[in-house]
């Protein structure tokens, strides 16, 4: 988590002036690249902007990104929000950019896009105190006179060979909107890394939806990969998209298989393009909400562009207790399901709030930078009614 503080204790500021940007500029005509290239200075190369991607874009579908305003430490000394270890952001936007598109500004959320890479912070040396915090204050690059709090929290590692049984469902949309090579094609080859780690002691269940759900695979031993795998191999896309049906049935084949001793995980694979069944986002939430009190969590792999819904599979995530990623590549399907196995799967503390006090003799203001959507009221961090993912 990062804050920008102040500790010019001079004229508090109560307004501030919103900043206007030029609209983009029209295309250049051919050839201008070069032209623009030839008229720079030696060893400096013109380049033109990313331009906002033009068409399907519109229809992909994101909370409204208000960023966080500046707080009076005089009178709002405490900053209070949840944990996030999605990474979901990062991935999207590196799509965007990679092929050669601006994406939209709330496409980018600020912590995801810092909590994706490792830091190599101290690990905590035992379980039973499940967290290292890291505290560092630096001069803000960007802002003279002010500084960069940098906040980090660095959770216990679960040895893989010590890790507790999976009871894993896997929910893959098979609708027609997952039929392009970055949906389900690519869904199924990220879910063959996730089978070769699984074990005797997992259980793997898969269940599918499109104009109507149903179960592929009743829950099979990890050690029977061969099935796993040529269950997966049979999938293929086409019509509507019931994702509320899906969803109810994968609850009910991991509660089939529900053990204490377990790690019970529901996992969504899906662009989020529910149109039929129970498809309003606050139905949806409600219901994620309350199976999530059975102990099934929800995590949320997203895929492909043109329809994706990054609005509910963030909510969705969020009301599961379950993380959220994006995959965009092979490569990224490895790093979640594969390199990051155990933070993607198996959960070492639940409902973890920050709460960060500002003294006002040392700090005017503050602000904190991303987690919009994870903010708390300051009577919320002992409230454990409240659910912080």
């Amino acid at each position: 988590a990062r804050a920008e503080t102040s500790q010019d204790a001079a004229v508090p500021v109560t307004s501030f002036a919103q900043e206007n940007f030029a609209p983009m500029p029209p295309p250049p005509p051919v050839g201008m690249p070069s032209q623009m290239a030839k008229m720079a200075p030696s060893g400096v190369y013109a380049q033109i902007a990313p331009q906002p991607i033009p068409g399907d874009v519109n229809r992909d579908k994101y909370a409204d990104g208000k960023i966080n305003s500046v707080k009076l430490v005089a009178d709002e000394p405490v900053s209070t929000f949840s944990i996030d270890v999605d990474t979901a952001s990062y991935s999207n936007v590196r799509r965007m950019l990679n092929a050669g598109h601006l994406p939209p500004k709330d496409a980018v959320r600020i912590e995801e896009l810092i909590n994706y890479f490792d830091y190599d912070y101290a690990l905590p040396k035992s379980k039973n105190t499940p967290f290292e915090t890291t505290v560092k204050v630096v001069p803000s690059p960007w802002a003279e006179g002010r500084q960069l709090m940098h906040v980090a929290v660095q959770g216990y590692d679960i040895n893989r060979d010590a890790r507790p049984p999976l009871n894993l469902t896997l929910l893959i949309d098979v609708s027609g909107s997952m039929s392009s090579a970055n949906k389900l094609p690519l869904a199924i080859q990220s879910l063959k890394l996730l089978i070769n780690e699984m074990t005797a002691k997992d259980t793997i269940a898969i269940a599918v939806y499109a104009g109507a759900a149903g179960t592929v695979l009743e829950p099979t031993s990890g050690a029977d990969k061969q099935k796993i795998i040529a269950a997966l191999d049979k999938l293929s896309a086409g019509g509507s998209t019931a994702g509320g049906e899906g969803l109810r049935l994968a609850y009910n084949l991991a509660k089939q298989n529900f053990s204490k001793n377990s790690v019970n995980r529901v996992m969504l694979l899906s662009d989020g393009d529910f149109n039929v069944g129970i498809n309003d986002p606050n139905a949806l939430e409600d219901f994620v909400s309350r199976e999530r009190e059975s102990g099934v969590y929800l995590s949320i792999l997203g895929f492909g562009g043109g329809n994706y819904n990054d609005l509910l599979m963030q909510k969705l995530a969020q009301s599961g207790n379950g993380m959220a990623a994006y995959i965009d590549t092979l490569n990224e399907g490895r790093k979640v399901l594969n390199d990051d196995l155990s933070g993607s799967m198996f959960s070492i503390a639940d409902d973890v709030k920050i709460q960060v006090e500002f003294n006002p003799a040392k700090v005017a203001e503050y602000r904190l930078i991303g987690y919009e959507t994870r903010i708390l009221n300051r009577e919320d961090f002992n409230n454990d009614k409240v659910d912080a993912g």
